[in-house]
Protein backbone atom coordinates (compact mmCIF):
# COMPACT_ATOMS: atom_id res chain seq x y z
CA UNK A 1 0.00 0.00 0.00
CA UNK A 2 1.67 3.61 -1.06
CA UNK A 3 1.81 5.62 1.89
CA UNK A 4 -0.75 8.81 2.52
CA UNK A 5 0.34 12.30 2.21
CA UNK A 6 0.01 12.70 5.96
CA UNK A 7 2.00 9.53 6.40
CA UNK A 8 5.03 10.23 4.61
CA UNK A 9 4.88 14.17 6.12
CA UNK A 10 4.26 13.32 9.76
CA UNK A 11 6.31 9.94 10.03
CA UNK A 12 3.56 7.56 10.80
CA UNK A 13 4.43 4.26 11.36
CA UNK A 14 3.52 1.12 9.39
CA UNK A 15 0.37 -0.30 10.88
CA UNK A 16 -1.70 -3.71 10.01
CA UNK A 17 -5.07 -1.58 10.15
CA UNK A 18 -6.25 1.57 8.05
CA UNK A 19 -5.03 5.14 7.72
CA UNK A 20 -8.07 7.73 6.45
CA UNK A 21 -7.33 10.85 6.62
CA UNK A 22 -9.79 13.60 6.52
CA UNK A 23 -12.31 11.41 8.07
CA UNK A 24 -16.20 12.51 9.27
CA UNK A 25 -16.65 12.30 12.68
CA UNK A 26 -19.18 14.74 13.39
CA UNK A 27 -21.70 12.90 10.86
CA UNK A 28 -21.67 9.57 12.07
CA UNK A 29 -21.99 10.46 15.99
CA UNK A 30 -25.08 10.70 17.63
CA UNK A 31 -25.88 14.35 17.51
CA UNK A 32 -24.79 14.22 13.87
CA UNK A 33 -22.98 17.87 12.95
CA UNK A 34 -19.59 18.75 13.35
CA UNK A 35 -16.18 18.61 11.77
CA UNK A 36 -13.62 15.56 10.42
CA UNK A 37 -10.36 13.59 11.88
CA UNK A 38 -7.13 14.99 10.52
CA UNK A 39 -6.21 11.64 10.23
CA UNK A 40 -8.33 8.61 11.70
CA UNK A 41 -6.09 5.09 12.23
CA UNK A 42 -8.20 1.85 12.69
CA UNK A 43 -6.23 -0.74 14.39
CA UNK A 44 -5.83 -4.05 13.41
CA UNK A 45 -5.99 -5.86 17.17
CA UNK A 46 -4.85 -4.48 20.50
CA UNK A 47 -0.88 -5.40 19.41
CA UNK A 48 -1.45 -3.22 16.40
CA UNK A 49 -2.51 -0.78 18.57
CA UNK A 50 0.37 -0.86 21.09
CA UNK A 51 2.56 -0.87 18.04
CA UNK A 52 0.85 2.65 17.05
CA UNK A 53 1.30 4.42 19.83
CA UNK A 54 4.40 3.07 20.57
CA UNK A 55 6.10 4.01 17.44
CA UNK A 56 3.77 7.64 16.85
CA UNK A 57 6.07 10.68 17.01
CA UNK A 58 5.44 12.33 20.18
CA UNK A 59 4.60 15.94 18.67
CA UNK A 60 1.55 14.21 17.42
CA UNK A 61 -1.63 14.81 18.81
CA UNK A 62 -3.49 11.61 19.60
CA UNK A 63 -7.42 11.49 20.35
CA UNK A 64 -9.15 8.07 21.10
CA UNK A 65 -13.35 8.21 20.40
CA UNK A 66 -15.68 5.34 20.51
CA UNK A 67 -18.80 5.39 19.30
CA UNK A 68 -19.54 9.40 19.57
CA UNK A 69 -22.51 8.65 22.06
CA UNK A 70 -21.56 11.77 24.11
CA UNK A 71 -19.31 13.55 22.40
CA UNK A 72 -19.47 17.45 20.44
CA UNK A 73 -16.53 17.17 17.54
CA UNK A 74 -15.98 20.62 17.45
CA UNK A 75 -16.54 22.28 13.32
CA UNK A 76 -13.02 22.45 12.74
CA UNK A 77 -12.34 19.53 13.33
CA UNK A 78 -9.61 17.07 15.22
CA UNK A 79 -6.02 17.69 14.76
CA UNK A 80 -3.86 14.71 15.02
CA UNK A 81 -4.76 11.26 14.58
CA UNK A 82 -8.06 10.39 16.15
CA UNK A 83 -8.16 6.32 17.06
CA UNK A 84 -11.25 4.33 16.26
CA UNK A 85 -11.42 0.90 17.86
CA UNK A 86 -13.19 -1.34 15.80
CA UNK A 87 -15.10 -4.60 15.50
CA UNK A 88 -12.04 -6.61 17.01
CA UNK A 89 -12.92 -4.87 19.50
CA UNK A 90 -16.43 -5.04 20.14
CA UNK A 91 -15.91 -8.99 21.97
CA UNK A 92 -18.11 -10.46 24.75
CA UNK A 93 -17.39 -13.46 26.45
CA UNK A 94 -19.24 -14.96 29.47
CA UNK A 95 -16.77 -16.71 31.84
CA UNK A 96 -17.52 -19.13 34.68
CA UNK A 97 -18.34 -17.58 38.14
CA UNK A 98 -20.77 -14.63 37.29
CA UNK A 99 -17.24 -13.01 35.24
CA UNK A 100 -18.40 -10.90 31.85
CA UNK A 101 -14.99 -9.61 29.66
CA UNK A 102 -15.89 -6.84 26.99
CA UNK A 103 -14.11 -5.15 24.59
CA UNK A 104 -13.96 -1.22 25.09
CA UNK A 105 -16.22 -0.87 21.56
CA UNK A 106 -18.81 -3.09 22.86
CA UNK A 107 -22.20 -1.14 23.05
CA UNK A 108 -23.25 -1.30 27.07
CA UNK A 109 -26.77 -2.64 26.02
CA UNK A 110 -24.74 -5.64 24.16
CA UNK A 111 -23.54 -6.32 27.32
CA UNK A 112 -26.33 -6.02 29.48
CA UNK A 113 -28.51 -8.21 27.32
CA UNK A 114 -25.71 -10.86 27.04
CA UNK A 115 -25.00 -11.09 30.72
CA UNK A 116 -28.97 -11.54 30.98
CA UNK A 117 -29.08 -14.71 28.85
CA UNK A 118 -26.76 -16.12 30.51
CA UNK A 119 -28.08 -15.33 33.76
CA UNK A 120 -26.13 -12.89 35.40
CA UNK A 121 -27.41 -10.07 37.43
CA UNK A 122 -25.86 -6.61 38.17
CA UNK A 123 -25.08 -5.49 35.00
CA UNK A 124 -28.32 -4.12 34.06
CA UNK A 125 -28.13 -0.74 34.75
CA UNK A 126 -25.53 -1.07 31.21
CA UNK A 127 -28.97 -1.18 28.91
CA UNK A 128 -29.85 2.01 30.05
CA UNK A 129 -26.79 3.77 29.20
CA UNK A 130 -25.93 4.77 25.65
CA UNK A 131 -22.51 4.31 24.40
CA UNK A 132 -19.82 1.88 24.55
CA UNK A 133 -17.98 -0.32 27.25
CA UNK A 134 -14.89 2.45 26.62
CA UNK A 135 -16.57 4.96 27.31
CA UNK A 136 -18.00 3.63 30.76
CA UNK A 137 -14.91 3.37 31.99
CA UNK A 138 -13.89 6.68 31.02
CA UNK A 139 -16.65 8.65 32.97
CA UNK A 140 -18.01 5.57 35.17
CA UNK A 141 -20.72 5.90 33.76
CA UNK A 142 -24.06 4.86 35.53
CA UNK A 143 -27.73 5.34 36.05
CA UNK A 144 -30.93 3.72 38.24
CA UNK A 145 -28.61 3.84 41.35
CA UNK A 146 -25.76 1.35 39.78
CA UNK A 147 -22.32 2.37 38.50
CA UNK A 148 -19.23 1.07 36.24
CA UNK A 149 -17.44 0.56 39.54
CA UNK A 150 -19.81 -1.35 41.33
CA UNK A 151 -19.15 -4.17 38.19
CA UNK A 152 -15.17 -3.26 37.49
CA UNK A 153 -13.13 -5.77 38.15
CA UNK A 154 -10.15 -4.40 36.26
CA UNK A 155 -10.06 -2.59 32.85
CA UNK A 156 -7.57 -3.15 29.95
CA UNK A 157 -5.37 -0.31 28.64
CA UNK A 158 -2.60 0.98 26.17
CA UNK A 159 -0.59 3.68 27.17
CA UNK A 160 0.99 6.58 25.02
CA UNK A 161 4.20 4.62 24.55
CA UNK A 162 2.40 1.00 24.12
CA UNK A 163 2.67 -0.45 27.49
CA UNK A 164 -0.17 -2.17 28.61
CA UNK A 165 -1.98 -1.90 31.85
CA UNK A 166 -4.71 -3.43 34.41
CA UNK A 167 -6.67 -1.14 36.26
CA UNK A 168 -8.60 -1.75 39.58
CA UNK A 169 -11.32 0.87 40.20
CA UNK A 170 -9.49 1.89 42.88
CA UNK A 171 -6.45 2.60 40.90
CA UNK A 172 -8.41 4.28 38.25
CA UNK A 173 -9.61 6.48 40.91
CA UNK A 174 -13.53 6.40 39.94
CA UNK A 175 -16.27 8.60 41.28
CA UNK A 176 -19.18 9.70 40.32
CA UNK A 177 -18.93 10.44 36.54
CA UNK A 178 -15.37 10.88 37.14
CA UNK A 179 -12.01 8.77 36.90
CA UNK A 180 -8.48 9.58 36.96
CA UNK A 181 -7.12 7.68 34.84
CA UNK A 182 -4.63 9.56 32.22
CA UNK A 183 -5.85 10.41 29.23
CA UNK A 184 -3.41 8.99 27.08
CA UNK A 185 -4.63 5.88 28.30
CA UNK A 186 -6.50 3.67 25.42
CA UNK A 187 -8.75 1.34 27.18
CA UNK A 188 -9.19 -1.99 25.04
CA UNK A 189 -11.29 -4.23 27.33
CA UNK A 190 -13.00 -5.17 30.84
CA UNK A 191 -13.92 -7.55 32.89
CA UNK A 192 -17.07 -7.33 34.83
CA UNK A 193 -18.45 -9.79 37.78
CA UNK A 194 -22.43 -10.17 38.30
CA UNK A 195 -24.16 -12.73 40.63
CA UNK A 196 -26.00 -15.00 39.42
CA UNK A 197 -30.06 -14.32 38.67
CA UNK A 198 -32.56 -15.83 36.80
CA UNK A 199 -32.82 -14.54 33.23
CA UNK A 200 -36.44 -13.79 33.02
CA UNK A 201 -36.12 -11.31 35.92
CA UNK A 202 -33.05 -9.81 35.00
CA UNK A 203 -35.01 -9.46 31.23
CA UNK A 204 -37.77 -8.08 33.35
CA UNK A 205 -35.66 -5.40 35.31
CA UNK A 206 -33.92 -4.10 31.74
CA UNK A 207 -37.27 -3.90 30.18
CA UNK A 208 -38.27 -1.88 33.09
CA UNK A 209 -35.07 0.35 32.49
CA UNK A 210 -36.24 0.89 29.08
CA UNK A 211 -39.64 2.07 29.60
CA UNK A 212 -38.45 4.32 31.86
CA UNK A 213 -36.14 5.75 29.81
CA UNK A 214 -38.52 6.33 26.66
CA UNK A 215 -41.02 8.06 28.87
CA UNK A 216 -38.62 10.91 30.21
CA UNK A 217 -35.72 11.10 27.74
CA UNK A 218 -35.65 11.92 24.03
CA UNK A 219 -33.94 8.89 22.93
CA UNK A 220 -35.49 9.12 19.45
CA UNK A 221 -33.62 12.67 19.02
CA UNK A 222 -29.92 13.06 17.87
CA UNK A 223 -28.71 13.73 21.20
CA UNK A 224 -25.92 12.37 23.10
CA UNK A 225 -27.70 11.84 26.70
CA UNK A 226 -27.11 13.65 29.90
CA UNK A 227 -25.32 17.33 29.10
CA UNK A 228 -24.35 18.09 32.73
CA UNK A 229 -23.38 15.90 36.02
CA UNK A 230 -25.03 16.25 38.86
CA UNK A 231 -23.85 18.85 41.31
CA UNK A 232 -22.20 17.21 44.60
CA UNK A 233 -23.81 17.25 47.82
CA UNK A 234 -21.62 20.00 49.10
CA UNK A 235 -22.21 22.32 46.21
CA UNK A 236 -25.98 22.03 46.86
CA UNK A 237 -25.44 22.53 50.70
CA UNK A 238 -23.32 25.67 50.40
CA UNK A 239 -25.80 27.01 47.50
CA UNK A 240 -28.90 26.55 50.16
CA UNK A 241 -30.85 23.60 48.06
CA UNK A 242 -31.34 19.76 49.18
CA UNK A 243 -29.31 17.55 48.77
CA UNK A 244 -31.03 15.50 46.63
CA UNK A 245 -31.44 18.48 43.69
CA UNK A 246 -30.59 16.99 40.12
CA UNK A 247 -29.14 18.79 37.75
CA UNK A 248 -32.47 18.89 35.38
CA UNK A 249 -34.17 20.61 38.12
CA UNK A 250 -31.97 23.31 37.92
CA UNK A 251 -31.84 24.18 34.48
CA UNK A 252 -35.76 24.00 34.72
CA UNK A 253 -35.27 26.44 37.29
CA UNK A 254 -33.25 28.65 35.19
CA UNK A 255 -35.56 29.05 32.52
CA UNK A 256 -33.78 26.38 30.33
CA UNK A 257 -36.34 23.82 29.26
CA UNK A 258 -36.60 24.20 25.86
CA UNK A 259 -34.19 26.76 25.11
CA UNK A 260 -32.68 27.28 21.61
CA UNK A 261 -29.17 28.74 19.81
CA UNK A 262 -29.96 27.77 16.00
CA UNK A 263 -31.03 24.32 15.14
CA UNK A 264 -29.55 23.20 18.60
CA UNK A 265 -32.44 22.87 21.81
CA UNK A 266 -32.81 21.62 25.31
CA UNK A 267 -34.89 19.28 25.35
CA UNK A 268 -38.67 19.82 26.34
CA UNK A 269 -39.21 16.34 27.44
CA UNK A 270 -36.07 16.28 30.01
CA UNK A 271 -34.34 19.42 30.88
CA UNK A 272 -30.43 17.90 30.70
CA UNK A 273 -30.92 16.34 27.37
CA UNK A 274 -29.34 18.75 24.38
CA UNK A 275 -30.62 17.85 21.35
CA UNK A 276 -30.03 18.64 17.60
CA UNK A 277 -33.36 19.39 15.97
CA UNK A 278 -32.33 19.14 12.68
CA UNK A 279 -30.07 21.61 11.60
CA UNK A 280 -27.84 22.53 14.45
CA UNK A 281 -24.06 22.68 14.18
CA UNK A 282 -21.40 21.85 16.88
CA UNK A 283 -20.88 25.46 17.39
CA UNK A 284 -24.44 25.61 18.20
CA UNK A 285 -24.58 22.99 20.79
CA UNK A 286 -21.82 24.05 22.62
CA UNK A 287 -22.78 27.94 22.78
CA UNK A 288 -26.47 26.65 23.69
CA UNK A 289 -24.64 24.49 26.45
CA UNK A 290 -22.63 27.67 27.84
CA UNK A 291 -25.35 29.54 27.78
CA UNK A 292 -27.61 27.23 30.34
CA UNK A 293 -24.37 27.23 32.68
CA UNK A 294 -24.72 30.83 32.71
CA UNK A 295 -28.00 31.06 33.22
CA UNK A 296 -28.13 28.08 35.94
CA UNK A 297 -24.90 30.14 37.40
CA UNK A 298 -26.83 33.23 37.58
CA UNK A 299 -29.83 31.99 39.29
CA UNK A 300 -28.57 28.64 41.92
CA UNK A 301 -25.00 30.07 42.10
CA UNK A 302 -23.90 26.13 40.65
CA UNK A 303 -21.22 26.26 37.77
CA UNK A 304 -22.94 23.05 35.94
CA UNK A 305 -20.14 20.34 34.87
CA UNK A 306 -20.13 19.25 31.43
CA UNK A 307 -20.73 15.15 31.24
CA UNK A 308 -20.73 15.29 27.03
CA UNK A 309 -17.59 15.44 26.14
CA UNK A 310 -16.22 18.15 23.85
CA UNK A 311 -12.80 18.28 21.48
CA UNK A 312 -11.54 19.79 18.22
CA UNK A 313 -11.43 23.02 16.89
CA UNK A 314 -13.41 25.64 16.44
CA UNK A 315 -14.15 26.46 13.18
CA UNK A 316 -11.95 29.16 11.61
CA UNK A 317 -13.78 32.49 10.72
Amino acid sequence: MIPSLKEQEWGLPSVRGRYTENAPLGEVGWFRCGGTAEVLFKPADPDDLAAFLAACPKHIPVTTLGVLSNTIVRDGGVRGVVIRLGKEFAGIEILPDGFVRAGAVALDGNVAQAAARAGIAGLEFFSGIPGTIGGALRMNAGCYGSETKDVLVEATAIDRMGGTHKLSPLEMGMSYRHSTTPEDYVFTAALFQGQPGQEEEIKAFMAGIKEKRGASQPIREKTGGSTFANPAAAELEKAGLPAETKVWQLIDRAGCRGLTIGGAMMSELHANFMINTGTATATELEALGEEVRRRVLDDSGISLRWEIKRIGEPLSK
